[in-house]
């Protein structure tokens, strides 16, 4: 919303100063600062609201150290990240680039699954919270609004440089280009690093591709919403990672939206992504600052409402960068979670239906209860696993100089 009014200053009125709003590191600075004001400054008011409305966590009662305690706890506290990202968002970004409007449809839309579970889990005291098929729909329903969006629409495109950015004594030398509109991502650890979708579904016809690729991102929005949902299991595993991941997109966004380092570090070119810059820096300030309230012990749970959205806007961030082949790897705490409960709950099923006995591979599953049930404190098991989470973001970011 202050966007157009200090690009008219500036471009109009040529007020002097306006022009500070145009860069992006400035906005992203500010919209970092915005959240944490947010979640910090009236994260103990919600908490009360929350509190007041009697909103606490239902515990089931699954044999671990401190859990009962936890019992009352208020929950819902996603509605906090979700204020923390959406208000930076819409002050400071630029609403008319179509990146931030699908984020801010993907916030939005999942959280509001979220928040329809824990309202069913709180107020309707059904512990099962909305029925799996319906979030199954909700995932779906965003998954085919980003891809149609991502594969039709006329701003979504890549720069295809003919001659190379290059700097002469301070000036930026105007490169020939072209922008193209093709289904291409990034894959990692190779030297020509570009997949395009139309080659996978080529022998069937170019009518196939879009059908693919909106497969392909229903799959991923899906998988990487569920593992961080998984993965909120104990005070503050799910915000401290995803805080992380969000650092590491963020410097994704920021080299994808300039022509000179993104030519340098061999990433593709994506014109307008770098307003992504201030969307992801709302998203780290969110986290952060929900860890003011949510680090072991934790004061307030986010909930659905939170973990959904969380990993649904991940899953977005990446697809719109086209580095959603690099999600295993930067998003391998959630990949480990769920797999985790995959293999513990299909071993168990193979072995009662072989032995009549049901069989586990873990104590029990997701992975972060594991670790419980072999008594290791709460808070160094979230320790170890931020360190996890730090090692596979450099990981991450390690193959951007790969040629």
């Amino acid at each position: 919303m202050l966007y157009p009014i200090f690009d008219y200053l500036d471009s109009v009125l040529d007020v002097p100063g306006a022009g500070v709003f145009r860069y992006i590191s400035f906005r992203a600075g500010m919209a970092a600062v915005l959240s944490l004001i947010v979640t910090i400054t009236f994260g103990h008011r919600i908490i009360d609201w929350i509190r007041s409305k009697q909103i606490g966590e239902t515990v089931r009662d699954l044999g671990l150290e401190g859990q009962k305690e936890k019992k009352g706890t208020p929950t819902m506290g996603g509605l906090m990240i979700m204020a923390a990202i959406l208000i930076p968002t819409l002050l400071l970004a630029d609403l008319q680039n179509i990146y931030i409007q699908l984020l801010l449809i993907t916030t939005v839309w999942l959280g509001g699954i979220g928040f329809l579970d824990d309202y069913i889990k709180v107020f309707k005291k059904n512990k099962e919270g909305l029925a799996g098929r319906f979030k199954i729909v909700g995932q779906i329903g965003i998954g085919i609004i980003v891809g149609a969006t991502l594969y039709f629409h006329e701003d979504v495109v890549i720069r295809d440089f003919q001659t190379p950015v290059s700097i002469e004594q301070g000036v930026v030398e105007t490169p020939v280009y072209q922008d193209v509109k093709v289904a291409k991502t990034t894959i990692p650890f190779v030297k020509n690093n570009e997949l395009n979708y139309e080659v996978l579904l080529g022998f069937l016809g170019e009518a196939m591709t879009p059908v693919l690729y909106i497969f392909v991102v229903i799959f991923i929005i899906t998988a990487v919403s569920n593992g961080a949902n998984i993965t909120d299991g104990i005070d503050g595993l799910a915000a401290g990672t995803s805080a992380i991941i969000g650092l590491t997109i963020a410097i994704f966004a920021y080299i994808s939206g300039n022509a000179i380092f993104s030519q340098y570090l061999n990433v593709m070119y994506i014109p307008n992504s770098g307003e992504l810059v201030i969307f992801a820096s709302a998203f780290i300030g969110a986290c952060v600052g929900f860890l003011w309230y949510n680090a072991y012990p934790a004061q307030v749970f986010m909930g659905d409402t939170g973990s959904l959205m969380l990993g649904g806007v991940i899953a977005v961030l990446a697809l719109t960068l086209r580095k959603e082949l690099l999600i295993p790897l930067m998003c391998g705490i959630f990949l480990v979670e769920n797999v985790s409960v995959i293999l513990q709950v299909s071993y168990f099923k193979y072995t009662k239906k072989k032995y009549g006995e049901g069989r586990r591979i873990l104590l029990m599953s997701p992975l972060h209860h594991h670790y419980q049930k072999k008594n290791i404190p709460e808070a160094k098991i979230v320790t170890r696993f931020w360190i996890v989470g730090i090692l596979l973001a450099v990981m991450t970011l390690a193959t951007l100089k790969l040629r």
